[in-house]
């Protein structure tokens, strides 16, 4: 029997990873990319001739599937990442830091290890997080996180959650789901050994998987189509058209405005869902400081809705970048987009000066400021995103299709390895 010809429609990580799996089943995929690079979201930039990304991105030892296909690919993870323990810590040391080992005894020792809180709150801290393990990391779907936490002192809230939740989440813990929020932290924490650790990339994103995905499916058989706008699709008797061209299946990578926009005229029900969801930018403030090198290279920053916008700064001169270069994350940023992003750039290089003060070597200047608008859907409680099933033989894939993940690396990548199940031959 003929191996099976299906189109995977989007080029970012969802597409991709759809496209290698699809591969590795012996299906013949066929990848359709309407920009002119691979990446989607996660892409290389220049700024000032200098190799950056279109933001930031945090990966955790639990991506499990996202470093499977990477394996595949053919990346080292060594030296695609400096690997470390989970470390939300702020400039002046405070903060949570976790030994390595068994996540849940890391957990505990790091914790308890924590002398700037009370006792009284650590013990707070872990008896929360041990309700939460016994009822399996499950809550009502109309909590937020806010409630979910409201028994928490303020400062633990305050320097521990609300920075756990904007990272994870890309939304204010008093409009987050709980559930998911809860789902994030069972698979970080309490997964196994290294679950918890922080991978952060010492190599442009495009490099972690699009091009070396797109490099691989070149030599194994696949189809690449770059700065190819898919118009429209439609079905057939056995499969679907694209083009002129006959598919048996079809993969929708897009975004989840592309993807209602394609198939509207036959599911009008899951375009109308799709298109319903509301979305939380993030804003990256880039900015140098010669001679500049951090103590380490991700810092948690002090930040609220009135002076200081950014929640972390990562120092780009130890993860692969230039020497100097820093990059300041504000996520969650609406407030501060109708500010404006001059008055966003402004407060965050005050904020950074105040904060780092002591670890500049040079006066800080701004290099560009980058705005995902639609960075990640708002992930709020008893949010009905569209499932993954549109018609036969038509799934969607993206880190905005129903699943227990936010919109994270991993929760497009999974999209995808799961769209790839339910269409493959049985």
């Amino acid at each position: 029997m003929p191996a099976q010809r299906w189109a995977v429609v989007g080029g970012g990580w969802a597409g991709m990873a759809a496209a290698v799996e699809a591969r590795l089943r012996g299906i013949e995929p066929t990848l359709i990319e309407m920009a002119p690079q691979w990446g989607g979201r996660a892409r290389r930039v220049e700024i000032d001739g200098l190799p950056l990304d279109n933001g930031q991105h945090i990966l955790i030892g639990a991506y499990s599937e996202t470093l499977r296909l990477m394996q595949v690919v053919g990346v080292s993870l060594d030296d695609a990442f400096l690997r470390m323990p989970l470390r939300l810590t702020t400039p002046d040391g405070h903060g949570l830091t976790l030994p390595p080992g068994s996540p849940l005894a890391a957990f505990t020792r790091g914790v308890f290890a924590h002398t700037a809180w009370p006792l009284g709150h650590r013990l707070s801290l872990l008896s929360t997080a041990a309700g939460w393990a016994l009822r399996g990391f499950r809550c009502d779907d109309a909590t937020s996180v806010a409630q979910l936490t409201r028994r928490l002192p303020a400062a633990l809230r305050d320097e521990l959650i609300d920075p756990l939740c904007v990272a994870a989440l890309n939304t204010p813990a008093r409009e987050a789901s709980g559930r998911v929020f809860l789902r994030v932290l069972r698979d970080a924490l309490f997964s196994g050994p290294g679950s918890a650790d922080l991978l952060l990339p010492k190599q442009r994103l495009s490099e972690l998987l699009p091009h070396p995905a797109a490099r691989w499916l070149q030599a194994h058989g696949g189809t690449l189509r770059l700065g190819t706008r898919v118009e429209r699709i439609d079905a057939c008797e056995s499969g679907w058209q694209i083009g002129g061209e006959h598919f048996e299946g079809v993969i929708l990578a897009t975004t989840a405005v592309e993807a209602a926009r394609l198939v509207r005229p036959f599911a009008p029900d899951w375009a109308e869902r799709a298109a319903a969801l509301r979305y939380e930018p993030i804003v990256t403030v880039y900015a140098q400081s010669d001679g500049t090198r951090l103590p380490q290279p991700l810092f948690a920053l002090p930040s609220d809705e009135q002076d200081r916008p950014a929640q972390f700064v990562f120092d780009h001169g130890q993860l692969g970048g230039p020497e100097g270069v820093l990059a300041f994350v504000i996520s969650g940023a609406q407030p501060w987009l109708e500010r404006g992003l001059d008055h966003t750039r402004d407060a965050t290089i005050r904020q950074a000066q105040q904060t780092l003060g002591a670890h500049l070597r040079s006066p800080l200047r701004a290099l560009r400021v980058l705005t995902e608008r639609r960075a990640t859907f708002r992930c709020t409680p008893g949010l009905q995103r569209p499932p993954a099933a549109i018609a036969p033989g038509l799934q969607a894939a993206g880190d905005y299709v129903a699943g227990p993940y936010p919109a994270t690396l991993e929760g497009a990548v999974r999209s995808a390895v799961q769209a790839v199940a339910a269409l493959a031959p049985r």
